[in-house]
């Protein structure tokens, strides 16, 4: 079973500019002549990156609430230009959203074990949820609805 990594999202506050964020930067690294990849850095590299690296994820968690996951395609080591040593997360630009679930903040990011993970929101397996706004779960989800 793979190990994921829960991380709080900065600066988007919803899955639509967490996207929109994504593909700027992708559309950027294009019109520079770059490889197109999204990427994460962190300054800590995570002890257990061999068992996140084998299929793991890293889970967002925006206003307060765990809303969706990337895949996490490789974890490198870097050295930032003031010589810092930093940890780069290289994702899958797709966003997959989540099971709604209210989430404390926290600083860092935090191992999370696959049993423990929220389940994909598709409508199969969510029916009318994965069709309502992010909005409208999130204050159900604050309210204890769903």
């Amino acid at each position: 079973m793979a190990l994921h990594l829960l991380k709080l999202c900065v600066g988007p506050s919803s899955i639509e500019e967490l996207e929109a964020r994504i593909a700027h930067y992708r559309a950027e690294a294009v019109r520079l002549g770059q490889e197109p990849e999204t990427v994460h850095v962190t300054r800590m590299f995570p002890k257990r990156a061999a068992a996140i690296a084998g299929g793991g994820s890293i889970y967002w968690v925006m206003k307060g609430t765990l809303t969706c996951r990337q895949s996490i395609r490789a974890i490198e080591p870097v050295t930032g230009s003031d010589g810092i040593d930093r940890c780069r997360l290289v994702l899958d630009p797709a966003v997959t959203p989540v099971s709604p679930r209210p989430c404390r903040p926290f600083q860092g990011w935090r191992y999370l074990e696959a049993a423990d993970a929220p389940a994909d929101l598709d409508r199969a397996s969510a029916g009318e949820v994965a069709e309502m706004p992010e909005s409208l779960r999130r204050e159900l989800v604050a309210l204890g609805l769903i």
